[in-house]
């Protein structure tokens, strides 16, 4: 607009606010959902935990795509439009799971067994609102029974978090989310789950009084050391033992027992 040099001088741009922390719902959690939901919220549900598709792509959803055992990803529809899903490598068929089958074909049945349109639609034949779903079913159900709720997306990284964990390999996660890279899906989806980092660090734990507990029998069996040598390594073994098992990091041995019980 301006035939001039540039009037904006030493200036910046502001930093960026940090992105807020992200949840990934777990198993369990989604277990206990889907025990208290009506229909058709649980239904709906179940499609964004087993086939971590986004909130668009759940909504475009078509029965005509849907063979029984894996559902194919045309469309996405945002609002009332209806268009490609976010990227050519967002299109995709996903395996339907024998839990998600039995909540399709039961909802099928409620709906008059069609076997075209939307798979979840409103009574007017249009895709579901699923954020008026949100507000008027799911989170007052998740109130009551004191759940948290981090919106439609929380499912889609539950699921690359939930198939991590069960040490499913990345690059078959980034299939399944039909993600562009699978830099996208470790870095981004898959979430830490303190669970798994606290049995990561008792298993260390024990490694190490392993490892205290071989040097001390390979010294015993050392002629080079001294007598007051091998006692004060077996003095040291047991201490660290002992702080170990008072800490509840493993079960002490019997030897170790009566010493410190006595």
């Amino acid at each position: 607009m301006l035939d001039t040099a540039n009037p904006m001088h030493e200036v910046e741009l502001p930093r960026a606010r940090p992105g807020g922390e992200t949840h990934a719902y777990s198993l369990e959690e989604e277990v206990q959902m889907l025990g208290i939901l009506p229909e058709p919220a649980a239904t709906a549900v179940a499609v964004a935990a087993f086939t971590g598709t986004r909130k668009g792509e759940i909504r475009g959803l078509l029965w005509e795509d849907y063979d029984g055992f894996s559902i194919r990803v045309k469309q996405a529809v945002w609002r009332s439009h209806v268009d490609e899903p976010k990227r050519e490598k967002s299109k995709g068929a996903i395996p339907v799971i024998a839990q998600l089958r039995l909540f399709l074909e039961k909802h099928r049945a409620r709906s008059g067994n069609p076997h075209r349109g939307y798979i979840l639609q409103s009574l007017q034949g249009k895709p579901l609102n699923l954020d008026a779903l949100a507000k008027d079913v799911i989170r007052p159900a998740f109130e009551a029974a004191k759940l948290p709720w981090h919106g439609w997306h929380a499912f889609r990284r539950g699921l690359a978090t939930n198939l991590n964990r069960m040490g499913v390999p990345d690059k078959v996660i980034q299939q399944i989310l039909r993600h562009a890279n699978v830099t996208t899906t470790m870095n981004i989806y898959v979430k830490m789950v303190s669970q798994d980092a606290t049995a990561a660090m008792k298993t260390l734990e024990a490694n190490c009084a392993t490892t205290v507990q071989q040097e001390m029998l390979v010294g015993a069996v050392d002629g080079s050391k001294t007598p007051t040598d091998c006692e004060q390594e077996i003095s040291l073994s047991e201490r660290y033992t002992g702080i170990l098992a008072e800490r509840e990091g493993f079960e002490p041995s019997i030897e170790l027992l009566d010493p410190i019980t006595v």
